[in-house]
């Protein structure tokens, strides 16, 4: 292309009616000149950076630059599915008279954040005999009985005229086994105790036995440590022209997203790029033909904004990333090893 401009190769530019320089490799002779050795990784290593933008307890937003959307989507897919947590598994139903039945009361009961610290654990599927014991197992407790409130008068609200008559996820009660409760200190519980599980008359009791299990969200999504796992490209906005006056307050309101504002200079008011990461490419900017010579609306292809939500089962989010990363990492080194097994036994053939 002749118009083509190399600085602009890792961008994926927006014009109003369509997208361009949004290609990709895909034929992997395309690395065929490539060496592709110690250096090479080096060059890698060296190019990526993680810069954390914002964190909370639950909440973390950090960018990746250097990488492939391959890659990206890769880290994003172990977080949702391959990234362990503890999880009810199997319920022993005891005692169920309430209005609820007992598969679906179970299934309920499963899908309750646990709050524990999976590298603590191991995996049943791996003991001796699959058997299940303090090193693999959490054992919770569900006890409610509801009973009329003989002092309610002049009420209908059910929770003046009923006690328990909710029965909520802080019901449950950790039981612990062997040296658990050591070991594990007042670090396991329910991630939200406020959770409503069913509700109970006079009379109707619940009582069960939750057992729960180390896994995985590929195998459910109730192992599954993130309500969301996220990325999308760093949008990049240039004016290539300067919006001044009555053109500036334009440009300012045209926007629903609020990345524009408005500058003095020098007596001139001038709109310049103020929240870049707000922008969500709607092109609301260029719909107008007379801008869209004047604003160049692109993203950067290498630049990664990530936003992790976690259920609550890890202290802080920022430990769904890193033991994603490290599930990565583990996965690299076994094709790795995979791949020089498959040349030798090719040499020896």
């Amino acid at each position: 292309m002749a118009d083509f401009d190399p600085s602009l190769k890792n961008r994926v530019i927006l014009t109003n009616k369509n997208v361009k320089n949004a290609f990709s490799i895909e034929d992997p002779s395309a690395f065929g000149d490539m060496k592709l050795n110690g250096t090479a990784l080096e060059n890698f290593t060296k190019n990526v950076k993680i810069n954390i933008i914002s964190e909370t307890d639950e909440h973390i937003v950090f960018d990746i630059i250097g990488i492939d959307a391959p890659v990206a989507n890769a880290l994003r897919r172990i977080m949702l599915a391959e990234v362990p947590t503890m999880a009810v598994e199997s319920v022993n139903m005891y005692q169920n008279t309430s209005i609820m039945q007992d598969e679906v009361l179970a299934h309920r009961l499963g899908l309750i954040p646990i709050k524990a610290d999976p590298r603590l654990f191991s995996y049943v599927s791996e003991a001796k005999n699959q058997e299940m014991d303090q090193s693999n197992t959490l054992v919770f407790t569900l006890v409610k009985k509801c009973t009329k409130n003989p002092k309610s008068k002049d009420t209908t609200a059910p929770d003046k005229l009923y006690k328990n008559e909710e029965v909520l996820s802080g019901d449950l009660q950790w039981i612990p086994q062997g040296d658990q409760k050591q070991t594990l200190g007042d670090a396991v519980g329910v991630v939200h105790d406020d959770i409503i599980i069913t509700k109970l008359r006079p009379g109707q009791v619940i009582e069960a036995e939750l057992l729960c299990e180390k896994g995985i969200g590929k195998e459910h999504a109730k192992w599954s440590p993130v309500c969301t796992a996220s990325y999308r490209l760093l949008p990049e906005i240039v004016l290539k022209e300067d919006f001044c006056g009555a053109d500036a307050k334009k440009l300012k309101k045209t926007c629903p997203q609020g990345v524009f504002d408005i500058e003095d200079i020098g007596g001139t008011s001038k709109a310049y790029v103020k929240y870049p990461r707000n922008c969500s490419m709607c092109r609301e900017c260029i719909r107008d033909e007379k801008n869209e010579s004047k604003i160049r609306l692109s993203r950067v292809r290498d630049h990664f904004i990530f936003s992790v939500e976690s259920v609550g089962q890890y202290n802080r989010a920022r430990e769904i990333v890193v033991s994603a990363l490290h599930v990565l990492k583990k996965k690299a080194v076994k094709l790795n090893q995979e791949l020089e097994d498959l040349y030798k036994s090719n040499d020896e053939a």
